[in-house]
C-alpha cells in the first residue's frame, strides 16, 4: 500500500499535487510538539489569545485570492463562493476574539457552607479535528479558532483532496503569530488517525463527516473516555406552507439546493410542499433548476461547478437511479455527463417516498427531492420523518407562526425562515439524532472542550 496520494482538480480530472503520509514516528512527534506548545498557550490571557486570532483573520483576508483559488482548484466550488467562505472565516476570527474573553470569563457564585465559589473554564489540552473537503477553510476555522481561544492546542486531519488548503491554513495561522506547533496539520491515513485518537496527549476529538465515520470515531474516543463533538450531515427539509410567497419559496429552495454545488451538510435537500402550492411550485422550481449551467467554477458564466471527486458523483448518480427504480420520477437532470471533470446537472426528483434514497438518505450534490404534503401539519410530519436533524427551513408569510412552529415542532438544531442560510458566528451550529451532537459557534463551541472547574473557598 503506497503512502503517496494526489490531489485532483475535479473540473478537469488532472493532478494538482502529490503528497506523502508522514510516518507514525513523525506523527507522534507532532502530537508531542503540539502538547508542549499548549503548555505555554494555556497561560496566555483570553485577551492575548484574541489578538492572535484577530491577526489570523487579517491573514485570511490578506491571502484571500491565493487561498480561494486553491480551494476552488481542489474541490470545485464556484470561485465567488470561495471568497465568501474566507470572508466568513475572517468574521469568525473577529467574533471569537471579541466575545471570547466574556464567554470564558470566571464566574463567582455563592455556595452553601462556604465563603465563595468560582467557576473557571480551563482548557483541556490537545484537540483533534477530522474535517471534510466541502468547505476547506470554514470547516477548519470553525473548530480550531474556538479551541485556540479556549486555550487548547489543535491538530487537523483534513480530507485528502484538500490537503493543500489545510497546509496553507497552517501557514496563515503561524504567520499571524500563533506559537509554533500549536496548530498542526497531520497528513496521515485513516488507520493512523485512529492512533491519534488513542494518544494520551489528545484530550478531545471533533469530526464533521458521515454518520458511519461519526460512529467509528465516537466509539474509538468513547473507549478512551474522551469527549467528542460530531457534525454528521443531514437531509434537511424545507417546508413550503399554504401561505408561502411562491417567488420567495422558489428562489430560496433553488439557492439552498445548489449552493456549494449542493455539497453542504446544511443544504436544503427535501422540499415538502403542501398540496395547494405543489403544482405552481413544481413548475417554477423545475424551470429554474433546468436553467442552471454546470461548468468551470472559475467562470462567471457557471451556476454550479463539478462535484469534488469522481466517486462522489458515481455515488450520487447511484442514489438517483435507485430512487427512480423505487418509484421516483426525474423532472430534470438525472443523467451523468461524459467528458472531462466530475460534473452533475441540477436534478429534480418527484414522487419521492419512504424507501428511496431521495427520501431516506443524504444526497450530497445538486439533486432535489420534491415531496407533496396534504397540508401544513402533514408537511411538518414529513419533515421530522427523518433519522437526521441538522437544519431545515420554513417558507410562510406568517413569520411569527413559522417561528413558533420552528421552536416547538421542528426536530433539528437549526431552522431558517423565508431564506436559506448556513452559519452565523453568533448562533449555535449543530444537530440532533443522526446529525450528531455538540455545538459550534455562538459561544457554545468555545466551551465544548473546556473543563468547567468548580473552586470553593470553604468556611
Amino acid at each position: 500500500m503506497t503512502n503517496t496520494f494526489q490531489t485532483i482538480n475535479p473540473a478537469t480530472g488532472t493532478e494538482i499535487q502529490s503528497y506523502t503520509h508522514i510516518s507514525n514516528a513523525e506523527m507522534e512527534g507532532k502530537i508531542d510538539a503540539c502538547h508542549k506548545a499548549f503548555e505555554g498557550w494555556r497561560k496566555k490571557s483570553h485577551e492575548e489569545r484574541g489578538e492572535v486570532l484577530k491577526a489570523i483573520g487579517q491573514g485570511l483576508r490578506d491571502r484571500k485570492e491565493e487561498l480561494a483559488q486553491l480551494m476552488t482548484q481542489e474541490m470545485g466550488k464556484l470561485l465567488e463562493q470561495s471568497y465568501q467562505e474566507i470572508d466568513l472565516c475572517a468574521a469568525i476570527c473577529d467574533y471569537t476574539a471579541e466575545k471570547g474573553p466574556k464567554e470564558l470569563a470566571p464566574e463567582d457564585r455563592e455556595i452553601a457552607n462556604g465563603k465563595r465559589g468560582k467557576v473557571v473554564h480551563s482548557p483541556l489540552g490537545v484537540i483533534y479535528g477530522i474535517q471534510p473537503w466541502n468547505f476547506p477553510a470554514y470547516q477548519v476555522v470553525r473548530y480550531s479558532i474556538a479551541n485556540l481561544m479556549a486555550g487548547n492546542g489543535v491538530l487537523l486531519k483534513h480530507a485528502a483532496n484538500v490537503t493543500g488548503s489545510g497546509l496553507m491554513l497552517e501557514e496563515i495561522y503561524r504567520d499571524a503569530g500563533l506559537p509554533e506547533n500549536l496548530f498542526t496539520v497531520l497528513v496521515i491515513s485513516h488507520d493512523q488517525s485512529d492512533h491519534v485518537i488513542d494518544n494520551d496527549k489528545v484530550r478531545g476529538v471533533t469530526l464533521t463527516g458521515s454518520p458511519g465515520a461519526g460512529s467509528h470515531v465516537g466509539e474509538r474516543a468513547g473507549k478512551a473516555l474522551k469527549k467528542t463533538v460530531l457534525e454528521l450531515g443531514s437531509n434537511d427539509a424545507y417546508l413550503v406552507l399554504s401561505d408561502a410567497d411562491l417567488n420567495t419559496a422558489v428562489e430560496t429552495c433553488v439557492t439552498g439546493r445548489v449552493y456549494n454545488n449542493g455539497e453542504t451538510c446544511v443544504a436544503a435537500k427535501r422540499f415538502v410542499v403542501v398540496d395547494s402550492m405543489y403544482d405552481a411550485f413544481r413548475d417554477a422550481f423545475v424551470e429554474k433548476m433546468s436553467a442552471l449551467k454546470a461548468g468551470d467554477p472559475t467562470s462567471d458564466d457557471s451556476d454550479i461547478g463539478p462535484m469534488a471527486r469522481e466517486d462522489l458523483r458515481d455515488d450520487l448518480h447511484d442514489q438517483v437511479e435507485q430512487s427512480v427504480k423505487n418509484g421516483a420520477t426525474v423532472l430534470c437532470g438525472g443523467e451523468k455527463p461524459t467528458g472531462d471533470g466530475y460534473f452533475y446537472p441540477a436534478t429534480v426528483l418527484a414522487d419521492v417516498a419512504p424507501g428511496q434514497p431521495a427520501y431516506d438518505d443524504e444526497l450530497f450534490g445538486p439533486v432535489a427531492s420534491l415531496i407533496r404534503a396534504k397540508d401544513d401539519k402533514d408537511a411538518m410530519r414529513i419533515a421530522n420523518d427523518s433519522r437526521y436533524g441538522l437544519g431545515g427551513g420554513i417558507l410562510s408569510q406568517d413569520t411569527e407562526a413559522a417561528v413558533k412552529l420552528a421552536a416547538e415542532e421542528f426536530d433539528t438544531g437549526m431552522v431558517f425562515i423565508n431564506g436559506f442560510g448556513m452559519a452565523t458566528p453568533n448562533m449555535p451550529f449543530g444537530g440532533v439524532k443522526d446529525a450528531g451532537y455538540g455545538r459550534e459557534h455562538g459561544g457554545f463551541g468555545m466551551k465544548e472542550f473546556t473543563n468547567a472547574k468548580a473552586i470553593m473557598v470553604m468556611s
